[in-house]
C-alpha cells in the first residue's frame, strides 16, 4: 500500500511521509536487568493485543540467559489477563477481526513448517464478550533464518531467536526489510553505544533499557527501509507537512541581480 501511495504522490511530484512495517526487535545481553526487561518485553510484545506498530515481534536473547528468560515469559503468559478491554483487571484485549485471528494462525503453522516450537497461541473460547475475538498470545522459539522471521503479523506472535556475539544479534536485528524500532537490555555502556551507534540499529528509533513500544513519540517518529522513511513528531516533523516559500522585497529603485551581473538598457 505504501509503495502504490509513494508512486501516486510522486506522479504529481508531491511529499509523502508513510509508516508501514514494524517487525520490532529487542536483543537481551547478558548484563542486562532481567527483571526490567522481563516487564518491557510483555507489554511490547503482548500489549493492545500485539497491534501496535512498535509491538516487539522478535525477541534477539542471548543464549547463556534464553532458556531461564523463556521461562519466566511462558509463566507470566500463562496469568495475563484475557478479555473485555472495558474491564480495568485486562491486559490483553481483542484482536482486531476474524482475518487478523486467521493470519495469526497462517504464521504459526508457518513457524512450525520452519522448525519453530510454538508455546501459546490459539483462540479464547469462553469469558470473553459476544462477538469479539481474542487469542492467546504465542512464543516460538525459532532460527533466525526461518522465512516467517521476515515477515509482520499483526497479532501477539514473539519470535524467540538465540545468539552468542552482540554483532550476531545486531545482524539478525538488521536482517529485515523493515526498521521501525528496536532495543537493547543491557548494562554495559560499550554495548549499548554500539548498539545506538550508524554501526548498531539501523531502525528510526533505538532504545536502551526500554521495550519497542517505548515512550519516545515527543521524539522524531518513524523508521527505515520497508518502514516508509520520514519523521512523525519530533522538531523537524512540520517539515513533511509543510512547503517553503522564499520571499525577496526590494525597497529600493535600482534592480539587484543575481551573482552582481551587469546589465545595462
Amino acid at each position: 500500500m505504501g509503495r502504490s501511495v509513494a508512486q501516486v504522490v510522486a506522479a504529481r511530484l508531491g511529499r509523502s511521509l508513510l509508516e508501514l512495517g514494524g517487525n520490532n526487535a529487542a536483543i537481551v545481553a547478558p548484563s542486562a536487568d532481567l527483571e526490567l526487561a522481563l516487564r518491557a518485553i510483555v507489554f511490547a510484545a503482548a500489549g493492545t493485543c500485539g497491534q501496535r506498530c512498535t509491538s516487539l515481534r522478535r525477541l534477539i536473547a542471548h543464549r547463556s540467559l534464553a532458556d531461564a528468560l523463556l521461562e519466566r515469559l511462558l509463566a507470566v503468559y500463562k496469568r495475563l489477563p484475557i478479555g473485555d478491554p472495558f474491564d480495568v483487571a485486562t491486559l490483553v484485549g481483542p484482536i482486531i477481526s476474524e482475518q487478523a485471528a486467521e493470519a495469526m494462525d497462517r504464521a504459526l503453522a508457518l513457524a512450525r513448517e520452519q522448525g519453530g516450537r510454538i508455546h501459546g497461541g490459539g483462540r479464547v473460547a469462553s469469558g470473553v464478550p459476544s462477538g469479539g475475538i481474542y487469542v492467546r498470545p504465542a512464543i516460538v522459539e525459532i532460527d533466525a533464518g526461518a522465512p516467517i522471521v521476515q515477515q509482520e503479523t499483526f497479532a501477539p506472535i514473539l519470535y524467540l531467536i538465540r545468539y552468542d556475539t552482540l554483532e550476531e544479534a545486531i545482524g539478525i536485528q538488521n536482517g529485515v526489510p523493515q526498521g521501525l524500532s528496536s532495543a537493547i537490555f543491557t548494562q554495559d555502556m560499550r554495548e549499548a553505544e554500539l548498539f545506538c551507534s550508524p554501526a548498531g540499529s539501523d531502525c528510526g528509533i533505538a532504545n536502551v533499557n526500554l521495550g519497542t513500544s517505548g515512550a519516545e513519540i515527543g521524539g522524531a517518529f518513524g523508521g527505515e527501509k520497508d518502514t516508509g522513511g520520514g519523521r512523525e513528531s519530533g522538531s523537524d516533523a512540520w517539515k513533511n507537512y509543510m512547503r517553503r516559500a522564499t520571499n525577496t522585497i526590494n525597497y529600493s529603485s535600482d534592480l539587484p541581480l543575481a551573482q552582481g551581473i551587469k546589465f545595462a538598457v
